[in-house]
């Protein structure tokens, strides 16, 4: 009895202990079964699963939204975006493989002129039709010098196009062809771009064969100077769309198929033309100014403050006991200037202009010359610490002057740039600073200047007349009354007369 008594104990023992057992281990193995299939699931497991299929979703009409406003805005530009073919003399220098000797310019001097090649060759561009009546917006590098200007539509029509009028300054060009119902690009406002904003870029890229590319990407940053020639009007947008060689003139547009800008440059790395990201075009804001003038005036009609300026940088800023450089600083004032009569001095810090912050140099000088002459201004300026407003009536900007540089200089349409000869610039092609005369800064290379002169020659002398400065040069070319210029030029220790037809003579 005690035998069977124990053995019963034993088994309830056991079976307990297989129980509790099964009761803690058994539950822990469970769960997962109950979760993944028990469609009885908690509240919060299924309603995150539901918000992950709504999200899900969500994004996808998101996607599909934003795919639609890229392709309609593309739709919407693309028509207005021309392929622009320019036909051009190309001359060339004849090279001796055999006596290379021949080829330097001093033996051509006393030999008569360098033989030159000529060769026709075409430069592939694009362009913006921005009126009904047939006007298209370029770049002045585009059609440049060009015999013949053929303008390619989407439908593969082409027009032969005539030059309304060129601005080298800002790098733009109109152009005209007589055409009907043609497509084109309402004008936006560049000066409400952001940074970040999304713009697509819309030309013809390396080929004929590749026209009305589209590309995307941001605005990178505004307001680029000093990416070209620091004496243009350079204040571009730049943007990461990609840009090739071929897109110059083309448009850059915003998601509202608006034109924003005119593509114009492109920054390259290693030798290679390509695109690497970092691409720039002209406000359009800037270059509808130009184009108003060149279809109304014949030429662009720029305001003019009368002032040198420089960019306001860390260490002037604490000199001045400013919180931040901002700004532009005057170094001069021109005697008689609208400057001088509103009593702008120098030392002052130009920190607003017609309610626009000034952030350097390069953007006011952009902001005076997009003004109208004659138009009044009102100027925030820093003066010993304190602001101060004035009001300036701007005038005309003057030919052959610039509106603010560091140094007196003068384009002319002898193919060349002289400046006054100052420290920098002595120092810059090893002249004495004492020496007088002006001294040659540029040379168009396909120019007749091209072949017996050179950047850091000194011009002493037009025809019988001594001179000493941009000023007097001026003068001096503007009252020849010859066909032919003769000037005195100096190169190292060597001086040398040197002759080029005048442009300036009436035939």
């Amino acid at each position: 009895m005690k035998r069977i008594f124990l053995l019963s104990l034993i088994l309830i023992i056991l079976v307990g202990i297989g129980f509790y057992t099964g009761t803690i281990y058994g539950k822990k193995n469970s769960d997962p079964i109950v979760i993944y299939e028990n469609s009885s699931v908690p509240s919060a497991s299924f309603v995150n699963a539901s918000m992950d299929m709504s999200t899900t979703q969500s994004e996808e009409a998101i996607a599909q939204s934003i795919n639609n406003i890229f392709t309609r805005v593309s739709q919407r530009a693309i028509p207005a975006v021309v392929t622009i073919i320019t036909e051009k003399v190309i001359r060339r220098k004849v090279v001796n493989p055999f006596f290379p000797e021949f080829d330097e310019e001093w033996f051509w001097r006393f030999f008569g002129p360098m033989p030159e090649t000529e060769m026709k060759g075409t430069i592939l561009g694009s362009g913006v039709i921005v009126n009904e009546k047939g006007y298209i917006l370029t770049n002045n590098h585009v059609v440049e010098k060009g015999e013949k200007i053929h303008v390619r539509l989407i439908n593969n029509k082409e027009y032969e196009a005539e030059v309304v009028g060129t601005d080298p300054p800002t790098d733009l060009a109109v152009l005209k062809i007589d055409a009907r119902g043609l497509k084109f690009l309402p004008f936006g406002n560049s000066d409400s771009l952001k940074t970040g904003e999304w713009v697509l870029a819309i030309g013809c890229p390396l080929s004929e064969n590749l026209a009305h590319t589209v590309t995307a990407g941001i605005v990178s940053a505004k307001g680029r100077s000093n990416i070209i020639n620091p004496r243009n009007y350079e204040y571009f947008i730049q943007t990461d769309a990609a840009i090739n060689p071929g897109n110059s003139g083309g448009a850059l547009v915003n998601l509202r198929g608006e034109l924003v800008g005119i593509n114009t440059a492109i920054a390259t790395s290693g030798g290679n033309p390509g695109n690497i990201g970092i691409g720039f075009a002209i406000p359009i804001n800037l270059a509808r100014k130009v184009m108003k003038d060149l279809i109304e005036k014949g030429k662009v009609a720029r305001a003019w403050l009368g002032v040198w300026i420089q960019d306001v940088d860390d260490k002037i800023a604490r000199s001045m006991k400013l919180n931040v450089p901002k700004g532009a600083l005057i170094s001069k004032v021109e005697k008689g200037s609208p400057a001088d009569k509103a009593g702008l001095e120098v030392g002052d810090i130009i920190i607003e202009f017609d309610g626009k912050k000034v952030k350097n140099s390069s953007q006011l000088r952009t902001l005076v010359a997009n003004s109208e002459p004659g138009s009044e201004k009102k100027l925030v300026i820093i003066r010993n610490g304190k602001e101060r407003e004035l009001k300036v009536k701007l005038a005309e900007l003057p030919e052959e002057k610039l509106l603010t540089s560091g140094e007196e200089r003068s384009e002319t349409k002898l193919g060349f740039t002289v400046s006054n000869i100052t420290e920098e610039l002595a120092k810059k092609y090893d002249i004495d600073p004492d020496e007088e005369g002006v001294i040659i800064t540029s040379i168009e290379s396909r120019s007749q200047a091209a072949k017996v002169l050179r950047p850091g020659d000194i011009i002493k002398r037009v025809g019988n007349k001594v001179i000493d400065n941009v000023k007097e040069f001026n003068e001096a070319v503007e009252s020849a009354d010859t066909e032919v210029l003769l000037f005195l030029a100096k190169r190292s220790e060597n001086t040398f007369f040197v002759t080029i037809d005048n442009p300036y003579k009436k035939k």
